[in-house]
């Protein structure tokens, strides 16, 4: 079977799909990646797949004109290419990806909704707007699709609900896995060290993060927090000087962006994401779990779904800096109770949250 996967950024290839085409591979199919630029190309390669595709895509445009190219570019290159699937992720992929491959006549097509994003968190006139166009687009787009696979149950029932496509449609799978064996299991430290990964924008909950490190601090200040992430142009994006005061009076470590973090999760005994973004379940939990952690993150769609409240760690309200400052302060001062969690989400990882388990379950719906 020849399977075109459509990306939005070519790092997510990766680091977020990689053992899922490498699954593809082993069963004998030829994959071809399509990205928008030509960045991390020997990355991918590396994969095994056939060939890396260019197609050019501005992530968060709203201009029509570049969608609607974009949307060209696709519909030519499967008229050429005839690929047996298509399967996109993101919202660009996922619409574009999948009118275009309706109107060349692709047999197999399949999208992963990995979150619904910024449209359907934040308000406004503009967003209203966009979120009508984008309602348009994705009730089309779905309708070519074969299955639509979700990560979250709360991304289901919303777009259930609002008549975007019927039910018997949707598929839920446990996030994007992860490879336990290179987010392995490691001894907690003995001093209490928080760790938050994310890409340095508003919504994901960086401020919320870097107040409760300074309030924490003050009543224990042998706590740790460090903050690893890069800076980058998407809307909502926090600049170096928005975090500057917390990094300058010792509130928190910023590191920057790693390729590999995975030995910033070994560093530290607790992961938080105090995120309000619209997550599909984000990886950076999954892989603080694989790693033996415990979890502090928001009761929010995506966030909640790996996290049982007092169990593998604590759900905390959006964007509460006091409700976040005292879960820390709870693990930062009661190793019993740290340990008891951080075995949790060890176990629940290994059964559900495993890339063979979740590439299974992919496996099983795309029919590859």
């Amino acid at each position: 079977m020849k399977i075109f996967v459509i990306s939005p950024k070519n790092k997510t290839v990766f680091n977020f799909r990689g053992d899922l085409i490498k699954d593809m591979i082993s069963k004998g199919n030829e994959v071809f990646v399509v990205g928008p630029n030509r960045d991390f190309i020997d990355d991918i390669m590396e994969l095994g797949v056939s060939q890396f595709i260019e197609v050019p895509l501005v992530k968060d445009n709203t201009n029509i004109f570049g969608d609607i190219d974009y949307f060209k570019r696709l519909k030519k290159l499967f008229k050429e290419r005839k690929p047996d699937m298509v399967f996109g992720y993101t919202i660009k992929p996922v619409i574009y990806g999948s009118l275009a491959a309706k109107a060349a006549k692709v047999p197999n097509i399949y999208s992963m909704v990995t979150g619904l994003g910024r449209v359907y968190a934040a308000k406004g006139f503009k967003t209203k707007i966009i979120r009508f166009i984008t309602k348009i687009l994705y009730k089309n787009a779905f309708r070519a699709c074969a299955k639509v696979i979700f990560q979250n149950r709360d991304d289901i029932k919303e777009l259930v609900q609002e008549n975007y496509l019927p039910l018997e449609k949707c598929v839920q799978v446990d996030g994007s896995g992860v490879n336990m064996e290179r987010f392995y299991k490691s001894e907690l430290p003995e001093e209490p060290v928080f760790l938050m990964v994310s890409r340095i924008i508003k919504e994901k909950g960086v401020l919320e993060y870097c107040e409760a490190a300074r309030k924490v601090k003050k009543e224990v200040k042998e706590a740790r927090f460090i903050l690893l992430g890069g800076f980058d142009s998407s809307i909502g994006a926090l600049k170096k000087e928005d975090i500057q005061s917390f990094i300058d009076d010792g509130s928190i470590e910023f590191p920057g962006e790693v390729k590999d973090p995975v030995s910033f999760y070994h560093k530290c005994s607790v992961f938080v994401l105090p995120s309000y973004y619209r997550e599909g379940l984000p990886r950076t939990i999954l892989e603080a779990m694989s790693c033996g952690r415990a979890i502090i993150t928001t009761d929010w769609p995506g966030c909640r779904e790996a996290v049982t409240n007092g169990e593998n760690g604590f759900l905390v309200e959006p964007k509460n800096v006091e409700n976040l400052a005292q879960k820390i302060e709870v693990l930062a001062q009661n190793k019993e109770t740290l340990v008891k969690m951080a075995e949790n989400s060890y176990n629940l990882c290994k059964e559900k949250y495993e890339v063979s388990v979740v590439n299974g379950a992919m496996r099983n719906t795309l029919g590859y």
